[in-house]
């Protein structure tokens, strides 16, 4: 069963798999850099800006997670062939 799992065929699902594992903490580690940067600029960082912060930072991390995943898990799959 496991070595079905770990055919090429799902390559992509596994990519998707582990983008869906990367995003979460990618995402805080994005935002909490930007709210930093935006504290040491001495900007303000009220609630708006930070929920503004952490869409932008979600998206990213998507964006991030996802190409990264894709291409991880389609070199992994290489070797296995």
């Amino acid at each position: 069963m496991l070595s079905v799992l770990l055919s090429p065929e799902y390559t992509l699902i596994w990519g998707i798999l582990l983008a869906a594992a990367l995003w979460m903490p990618l995402r805080h580690l994005i935002w909490v850099m930007s709210v930093r940067r935006m504290i040491r600029k001495q900007l303000p960082a009220d609630d708006g800006v930070q929920q503004r912060l952490k869409r932008r930072a979600g998206f990213t991390a998507a964006l991030l997670a996802s190409v990264f995943s894709i291409f991880y898990t389609d070199y992994l799959f290489s070797l296995m062939r």
